[in-house]
């Protein structure tokens, strides 16, 4: 058995894909004009293990919600079954993934504050966990997903996959303008690495505090101050790519953080792994170590 890590950074807002598992598994699909300002990424994932072996990914938390078609043996979080068609919450914990024989599918990331209008559904009742999508969706994911299946090759899923989600889109009961109050004060606090207090946040957004919270719950899926620990990790995260050896007390202090005990603590929490035993992944090039 093997354990890989698996972190997104390098795009917007808690970031793009970039991970341990081996080229050509992955692939990014343009995100369609009339959805850009929802969906943060569309990825096709393919890979094949051999019988009887099992991989385990150590997923590190962006705070994105996804929707997630899986058109071979769906992975699963813990010990239960992956689900065929599913919605994953957003979440500021690492989670481990168990994947085995043929693993396929796309992955839609929405963009923070985007969740309530595609799902229609406040989004953080579903808090970190994976739900059927059927049960957000009234049976529509896993007819898409028998058509995606039936489609002849990726573009055309993509295709199906572009007109079902602009069509909710439209349809959307949620409040456009607590959509783009929640988008913005998420971009606001992951542009500033976390570093924004919450109040100056919700005077920025013309929000009060306590509105805040029931916009981030709704609409993002974590609170604020969740929020703000994953930006200030992905900061930190992005930071220490640039070096090799790093002073930690430094990378705490540059980063935000209150002394390098509170850099350890959080990257336990946030990332279930140690500073030092990240940069041994990082380093190594290669994220496959004994499990």
């Amino acid at each position: 058995m093997a354990e890989r890590l698996f972190l997104r950074l390098d795009d917007d807002p808690l970031h793009g894909p970039e991970s341990g598992v081996p080229a050509g598994t992955l692939r990014a699909f343009p995100v369609g004009a009339a959805l850009r300002g929802h969906v943060s990424h569309i990825m096709l994932y393919s890979e094949t293990f051999a019988e009887g072996h099992e991989v385990r990914e150590r997923v590190l938390p962006d705070g994105a919600v996804r929707l997630v078609f899986n058109l071979g043996d769906a992975p699963s979080a813990g010990e239960g079954e992956g689900l065929a068609v599913e919605a994953i919450g957003a979440s500021a914990a690492p989670v481990v993934v168990r994947m085995r024989r043929k693993v396929e599918g796309l992955s839609v990331t929405l963009r923070p504050g985007a969740a309530a209008a595609l799902l229609g559904f406040p989004v953080g009742e579903i808090g970190g966990s994976a739900v059927h999508l059927d049960a957000l969706w009234q049976g529509e994911g896993t007819e898409l997903l028998g058509r995606m299946a039936e489609a002849p090759d990726d573009a055309t899923r993509v295709t199906l996959l572009h007109a079902v989600l602009q069509r909710r889109l439209r349809d959307s009961s949620a409040a456009a303008g607590n959509t783009a109050a929640a988008m913005h004060a998420a971009q606001l606090i992951a542009a500033s690495d976390g570093r924004r207090s919450l109040r100056e946040v919700a005077t920025t957004v013309g929000v009060g505090e306590r509105r805040l919270q029931q916009l981030f719950h709704a609409h993002v899926g974590l609170s604020p101050r969740a929020w703000s620990r994953l930006a200030r990790m992905h900061g930190c995260l992005r930071a220490l790519r640039l070096q090799s050896s790093p002073a930690w007390a430094d990378v705490a202090l540059d980063s935000g953080f209150y002394d390098q005990s509170h850099l350890v603590n959080e990257f336990r929490a946030l990332c279930g792994v140690t500073p030092t035993e990240f940069m041994g992944h990082a380093v190594s090039g290669s994220s496959k170590t004994a499990c």
